[in-house]
């Protein structure tokens, strides 16, 4: 598309102009390098810290800054100066906010990291969109916020007040706090619940990288209550698609249906994004000794308390909203996985 000319899913040709927090994170670089594909200008922004290995980070950001429509900016969300300044200059369209400080095990020493990026941080880029007239804010939340007393599958039309972590309480009050800049401001907010991603480029600390990895050094690795946690894998693709079909579609305030925990009079919107075909962590370890060839030392301990027992997404309301949801079935995520695994650690060793 010559220009940066877009087509919606209406089919209504628009410029494309988007600020990607988190750019050089897992599903940022994926979401920023469709955008480009598409011929968008994009503008990343990231602090490169180290909660998993720069290098993985900045090996990204390198993929991205081979496009000459890319412009990256080292800046925290917590710096709330410096996100001001971006959102200002850049005259966006759009804002996909995915930096943030990840991981549901977060020791009460690190408290004030949660509270300063995932908190803080939003705050400020929700005040950036309301001040620079931003079209739409689609951000990162998490499958986490579903909580003990979720019963599967999750709809995003249930309560979810009770969170189980400190990591998924933060995510509650994301959407809490949109919902207020939405309801006072009008501006559009599409929180999307994320489940289990996984895929090329991911997160080492994440159970897929990080199984792989050990299990290719000969390392033991450590499984919760027997293996039998079950959780709703979803591939990085499936989860970029949805991405890119909820910016180009923000949330109204002409909504007509029955209020629920989801939706609002205001321009307000929450989805799961989900595969709803949970796993038993068990059975993808297996799907990694497969792929691999090789058999998996597996010590067993118990389940944390921040943990889980299951996470199963109800992705009704996205399917009838964009008539699509995640297809990609495990053992072929995880084959594409693998494969891209062996390709980055053998030019990592070369």
């Amino acid at each position: 598309m010559d220009g940066g000319l877009l087509r919606n899913n209406g089919g209504t040709v628009m410029q494309g102009k988007t600020l990607v927090t988190g750019a050089a994170g897992f599903i940022g670089f994926h979401t920023t390098k469709r955008l480009l594909e598409r011929g968008e200008e994009v503008i990343g922004i990231d602090n490169l810290n180290d909660y998993y290995e720069v290098q993985l980070k900045r090996d990204r950001l390198e993929v991205l800054q081979q496009n000459p429509r890319f412009t990256f900016h080292c800046v925290s969300v917590e710096d709330g100066e410096n996100v001001s300044k971006v959102l200002a200059e850049g005259g966006f369209d759009n804002v996909i906010h995915l930096a943030g400080q990840a991981g549901v095990r977060a020791p009460p020493s690190d408290a004030d990291l949660y509270v300063a990026s995932n908190l803080v941080g939003f705050c400020n880029v929700m005040e950036g969109c309301r001040a620079n007239n931003v079209k739409h804010l689609v951000y990162a939340s998490s499958s986490s916020v579903y909580g003990s007393e979720a019963v599967p599958p999750f709809s995003a039309n249930h309560c979810v007040d009770h969170p189980q972590s400190l990591y998924a309480a933060t995510k509650r009050a994301n959407e809490l706090l949109a919902h207020s800049y939405s309801y006072n401001y009008e501006l559009p907010t599409t929180g999307l619940r994320f489940f289990t991603v996984y895929g090329p480029w991911g997160r080492p600390d994440m159970a897929v990288y990080k199984f792989t990895k050990k299990i290719s050094e000969g390392e033991p690795i450590n499984l919760y209550g027997n293996g039998e946690l079950l959780r709703d894998f979803t591939y990085v693709d499936d989860v970029v698609d949805i991405i890119l079909r909820v910016v180009d579609s923000p949330p109204t305030n002409e909504y007509n249906g029955a209020i629920s925990p989801a939706t609002s009079q205001a321009p307000y919107q929450i989805y799961n994004v989900g595969n709803s075909q949970p796993v038993a962590v068990k059975e993808l370890v297996r799907l990694i000794e497969v792929a691999m060839g090789r058999k998996a030392q597996v010590h067993y301990e118990p389940t944390p308390l921040a943990d889980m027992e299951i996470t199963h997404a109800d992705v009704q309301e996205l399917e009838d909203a964009f008539g699509f949801r995640p297809t990609t079935n495990l053992r072929e995520g995880i084959d594409r996985f693998i494969e891209w695994f062996h390709d980055y650690h053998s030019r990592a060793i070369e």
